[in-house]
């Protein structure tokens, strides 16, 4: 067992995984602008894709691998990952023995608004495997019960505690945020989230904001880590993940989605999440999904 993870979050983890087979990924109920998975997998997993969204989570059991930043990673039981948004990664199992770890997807802009009393930015973590007992205690605390929603008070302690978590960890100072318009960037962000089932053009931006459609860019990327038109691809992909997830057939949750067709889906759902929507509806129904049942919740004092 690793010594980086506190006993108590591996009580019954055997237990748990005994007699698991196959691989398979539990998907919690949503709280806006964080998502929690459980995965288990032998072998690779996920081919190279890119979020835009933060990814942390916490190894459980074997060893976790993937390609970051032009090296191989290897996160072991109790070991923090912390992967920052529009980074390309891959990902899988580093043994036969096979992998199980909790990941939680976090939108850049909730850090921001935790940091913007400061008047700083993003803390940028270039080593994304880390050994830091308290911070995986803080990510339990939010991937302990992955069967019940998240509460908004403990949600905003969260934030802060993951905020000075990752600022532990900055290999360089935070950049200053007093030049970066928020108030258009934010209304970009609106526009996109209420149009996500359609192209938006450059213009209509321009309207919102009252920005060039280049100011804006830098503006939007300093504030949500990444472009206006990746912002809205993935906000696009989120409904069709679920609606597949749920038992929904593919060809009819790209139309029902914005998507030209099937093949049009199947190609930016791979550049997402490194795998095809077939790969997930396989993974979402997987009956071993069901052994989370059991896992200790963590604590939501973080420590």
């Amino acid at each position: 067992m690793s010594q980086d993870l506190h006993p108590q979050a591996f009580e019954g983890l055997e237990r748990l995984c005994a007699g698991a087979a196959g691989n398979a990924i539990l998907a919690a109920p949503a709280f806006p602008g964080i998502e929690r998975i459980e995965a288990q997998f032998s072998g690779n997993a996920f081919e190279p894709h890119r979020h835009d969204t933060y990814a942390l989570g916490v190894t459980l059991k074997g060893v976790q691998t993937f390609g970051y930043r032009g090296e191989r990673r290897f996160s072991l039981p109790g070991q923090v990952i912390v992967l920052h948004p529009d980074e390309e990664h891959d990902g899988g199992a580093g043994t036969e023995d096979g992998l199980h770890y909790r990941m939680l997807y976090l939108e850049p802009s909730l850090l921001l608004e935790c940091l913007e009393a400061d008047g700083v930015g993003l803390p940028f973590v270039d080593q994304p495997v880390i050994g830091d007992p308290a911070l995986a205690a803080v990510l339990l605390a939010a991937l302990g019960e992955l069967d019940r929603e998240l509460d908004e008070l403990f949600v905003d302690d969260f934030l802060s505690q993951v905020a000075g978590g990752l600022s532990r960890h900055a290999s360089m100072p935070r950049r200053l945020l007093g030049s970066v318009a928020w108030r258009q960037a934010r209304a970009a962000r609106d526009y996109l989230e209420a149009h996500t089932t359609r192209a938006v053009r450059s213009g209509e931006l321009e309207a919102v904001t009252g920005l060039d459609r280049f100011a804006l860019s830098r503006h939007f990327r300093a504030a949500f880590a990444t472009s206006p038109h990746r912002y809205l691809l993935m906000r696009r992909l989120q409904r069709p993940r679920t609606m597949i997830g749920a038992g929904e057939g593919i060809s009819d949750t790209a139309a029902a989605t914005g998507f030209a067709d099937q093949s049009h889906l199947n190609r930016h759902f791979k550049k997402a999440y490194g795998m095809t929507p077939g790969q997930w509806a396989t993974l979402a129904h997987n009956p071993a999904r069901r052994l989370i049942q059991g896992f200790p919740q963590g604590r939501n004092d973080g420590r």
